[in-house]
């Protein structure tokens, strides 16, 4: 009977020693698998100013932003909108403009729908998802007027928890400035850039250290008013402050705002070093939109900020943390600013959200986490900006691109074409002449996408370069199409002139480019890794250029 009644004991000792154990296992596995969320949003910034995006112009010493990118993802070509209310907007929601309402500048020049607070937005998923979530709004809002006072509280209205910072756009001053804590006002007179990081150190403190966090912080830099920032925060000594010297050195002082940010940044992701908080943080960095005429590098400065081409609507980003799989690579898929809200809130893991929005209010977000976690490469096959204002101008449209062309819509009727590959600037409309067999067909696509998203109207009917030789005789042959394996393609005359192929898939992209010496040879093509479609064969020797279409089982 005693060894039973030891036995017994013993057994029960043993389970609940398992029990702990289990507990503990659970628990440490929850704490692991934590994953905190900071998007921070720079203020009329394009990707020019970094040395590490290709075609930069002057370029800026930021060692916090490249270390950031090292130990993450650059990527390319993200648009956004042309300005900020409206790009955040779309952010916050995941919609596009037409659909917010959101189409330019809130209360600037212009004017602009302001958001409405009934949208379903990014902290509102959260807190349905799990309540534990701490949200903050840390910096610039801008989505609504400060009157009337019910406004003021917007941010918390929308899903955060905590709202800190200026509720305008444009600081009056970065030393002396008005800011809303919940709504309520204060003056403030310390450097905004170091507020904004201050206010962000402080509330993260004040949580509790077990539950995860999702973290807007919006800084006002480097958006006028230009000047000089505390000497400690850069390295530009030849700088005075005047107006005379802001007025003469824009950019410099544009650098020296940029490079503020940027130490503030790093004091920052410290702070989150000291918490024991950076290892489970997941940290997005953007800009809202071009720079400005004043700060734009750029000839023609008309295409700037404000605008839909591709200066005033690409912007930098790099996402870096623990999601991030195969750090310090360059992304050149095509990616949405308002693809962050599907991102920020399946990296919680929330991956059925889609089941609370309502079909009369669709979301356009797609979520980047493919890309992140390097399971995939693109997340969508086109990009969309668009700006309107309650008071329009010339400048008002959309555009919407490919990974080579891009197409845009003023709303008063005229278009513009453009190869971004040999044309970056978008300084040749290829609507102005004649047009080859894939241009063509990359209008047509990318026309009728835009037509299928905002409604319908109608696409142009272009003007196709011919070939100089009868359309009885063909260059080449493939051979066979379709196939799923091997193609020759099979020339049918000679020629001693250098010629190039090039095939592209059906996003438009050329996934391959050969130079040969002459037509006089066949060429096998192993096609076997390529996705199931269709696929575009240009050949041209300078002279004659046919394209074919080649389909792959």
């Amino acid at each position: 009977m005693g060894c039973r009644i030891y036995y017994k004991k013993r057994r029960n000792l043993n389970e609940k020693f398992n029990l702990f154990i289990f507990i503990l296992l659970a628990f440490t596995v929850k704490i692991c698998a934590q994953r905190n969320t900071i998007l921070i949003i720079a203020d009329d910034l394009s990707p020019d100013y970094f040395g590490f995006y290709p075609n930069h112009g002057d370029t800026v010493d930021v060692p916090n932003l490249r270390k950031l990118k090292e130990n993450g993802i650059l990527f390319t070509k993200l648009s956004s909108n042309p300005v900020c209310s409206s790009t955040r907007a779309g952010i916050l929601t995941g919609r596009y403009s037409f659909r917010t309402g959101v189409g330019g500048i809130v209360g600037g020049v212009g004017g602009s729908n302001q958001i409405d607070t009934a949208e379903i937005s990014i902290p509102k998923l959260l807190k349905k998802h799990n309540p534990d979530i701490a949200k903050a709004n840390i910096g610039k809002w801008h989505l609504k007027q400060p009157m009337p006072a019910v406004n003021l509280t917007s941010p918390l209205a929308l899903g955060y928890d905590w709202s800190e910072g200026p509720f305008i756009g444009q600081l009056p001053s970065f030393t002396n400035w008005q800011k809303y804590t919940n709504g309520v006002l204060s003056n403030v007179t310390t450097y905004a850039t170091t507020e904004n990081v201050n206010n962000t150190i402080t509330w993260l403190k004040a949580q509790n250290k077990a539950k995860p966090f999702f973290i807007w912080l919006a800084f006002n830099a480097p958006h006028d008013p230009l000047h000089l920032p505390p000497a400690d925060l850069h390295k530009f000594t030849n700088l005075t402050g005047t107006a005379t010297d802001i007025r003469d050195k824009p950019k410099e002082y544009f650098k020296a705002m940029i490079q503020a940010m940027d130490r503030e940044m790093g004091r920052l992701f410290d702070s989150l070093k000291v918490m024991n908080k950076l290892d489970s943080t997941d940290i997005i960095f953007i800009g809202d939109n071009g720079n400005s005429t004043r700060t734009a590098q750029i000839a023609d400065q008309n295409k700037a900020k404000g605008t839909v081409y591709e200066y005033g609507v690409n912007v930098p980003m790099i996402i870096s943390g623990p999601t991030v799989v195969n750090k310090g690579r360059i992304s050149d898929a095509l990616v949405n600013t308002a693809d962050l809200f599907a991102t920020i809130v399946e990296n919680f893991g929330y991956t059925n959200w889609q089941s609370q929005i309502p079909s009369n209010k669709p979301v356009d977000s797609k979520s980047l986490l493919p890309i992140i976690k390097n399971q995939s490469d693109s997340i969508r096959p086109w990009a969309f900006s668009e700006i309107f204002k309650l008071t329009t101008d010339s400048a008002d449209g959309k555009s919407i691109r490919d990974l080579q062309y891009k197409l845009i819509r003023f709303d008063y009727g005229v278009e513009e074409f453009y190869d971004l590959m040999v044309d970056p600037l978008e300084n040749k409309n290829l609507l102005s002449g004649k047009l080859n067999a894939i241009e063509v067909d990359r209008y047509n696509y990318l026309c009728n996408e835009m037509s299928k998203l905002v409604g319908s109207f109608t696409c142009k009917k272009l003007v196709q370069v011919k070939n100089s030789i009868p359309t009885d005789i063909n260059i080449f042959e493939l051979v066979p199409n379709p196939s799923n394996s091997n193609v020759t393609i099979n020339f049918s005359r000679e020629s001693g002139e250098k010629y190039s192929l090039k095939i592209y898939d059906n996003l438009g992209r050329i996934i391959d480019h050969q130079i040969h010496l002459s037509l006089g040879k066949g060429i096998v093509i192993d096609i076997s890794q390529y996705d199931k479609g269709i696929y575009l064969i240009n050949v041209s020797d300078g002279k004659i250029t046919q394209t074919k279409k080649l389909v792959k089982h």
